[in-house]
């Protein structure tokens, strides 16, 4: 019975984020228009970081919890499931555009701080001063991004068109409910995710780098499923891509900030070395196939049987 409480919070938490975080996302959006924002800054900052908004309150409240271990787990385990669960899907359904705007701006900028932060970890601690960094290379990123975005160049990132044409007070409520619902629902995910771990004898971290990763990259995997569809995949890249540079720097900034916490050498290579393996590849699929201009089913395959067998990785490492 109280471990069917426990997976009831963990359903209940993982569908009231994935639907607060768009309503989030689209209430944001509402506010950029009346407040006549540059499209950049709606895409590249308040998309991007909305994207991201479940994995940084479920990180927050996790190690303001004392449960660090699912903090970083979430993040590393958000980026994983992005490239190789919902890239590979979605370029499965159908081949993925290779936009410039992604292959000389953002994506660089993902591979630059991947290795960057690597080796701010090899020191098998996360601690303040990490954080500290990786704030500053968040603040850096950004103000290269927005340098980088000359006038009239085309925006990466898929800005939700049910966020545009709300009225002032609307867009503040969608805005406002949003955020007080993905507070909620996260705290509700981190109880049910702790607890469960704690009953059944789980490491948090395998706890973090699985269910609740692939339940805060669910809106992420709904767009990108959904604009594959409906045949607009060609945003998808950018939004991982801006998703995931948003969930290394500031989401495993959270617990870094929060105290000092040694890492294992399963975090280390396992898991940062997984997800740092998916984004070399990633690079290496995307400048590769730049002539033809698109990420074709072959790539999507191998990226999917990637995160397949890193999910098998982690089952094997629990029994």
């Amino acid at each position: 019975m109280t471990f069917g409480l426990y997976i009831g919070a963990i359903v209940i938490g993982l569908a009231l984020l994935t639907w607060s975080a768009d309503r989030f996302i689209n209430g944001a959006v509402g506010c950029s228009d009346v407040l006549k924002l540059p499209p950049m800054i709606t895409g590249l900052i308040l998309v991007a970081f909305g994207t991201s908004a479940p994995e940084i309150l479920v990180s927050t409240l996790a190690s303001l919890t004392g449960s660090p271990a699912l903090a970083v787990g979430n993040a590393l385990g958000s980026n994983i499931a992005n490239i190789g669960l919902v890239l590979g899907l979605t370029t499965l359904i159908a081949p993925i555009v290779l936009k410039k705007t992604v292959l000389y701006r953002e994506l660089p900028v993902l591979l630059a701080v991947t290795m960057i932060a690597w080796l701010l970890l090899l020191d098998y601690q996360l601690s303040p001063i990490d954080g500290v960094v990786l704030l500053l290379l968040l603040a850096v990123s950004m103000g290269f991004l927005i340098w980088r975005n000359q006038p009239g160049t085309e925006d990466v990132f898929e800005i939700p068109e049910e966020g545009h044409g709300l009225s002032g007070g609307k867009a503040v409520f969608h805005f406002l409910s949003g955020l007080v619902v993905l507070i909620a629902s996260a705290r509700l995910l981190v109880w049910g995710a702790s607890e469960l771990a704690i009953g059944l004898g789980i490491d948090e971290l395998i706890v973090g780098l699985t269910i609740v990763a692939i339940g805060t990259s669910l809106p992420e995997l709904a767009a990108s499923l959904s604009a594959a569809l409906k045949g607009q995949q060609d945003m998808a890249l950018g939004n991982i891509v801006g998703s995931n540079l948003f969930n290394l720097l500031a989401v495993l900034a959270i617990p870094a900030l929060l105290g000092p916490m040694n890492l294992t050498t399963d975090i280390i290579l396992r898991d940062y070395g997984t997800m740092a393996a998916l984004t070399v590849l990633l690079g290496v699929f995307a400048y590769s196939m730049q002539r033809k201009g698109k990420l074709a089913r072959l790539e999507g395959g191998i990226l999917l049987a990637i995160y397949a067998g890193y999910t098998a990785w982690l089952v094997v490492s629990i029994s």
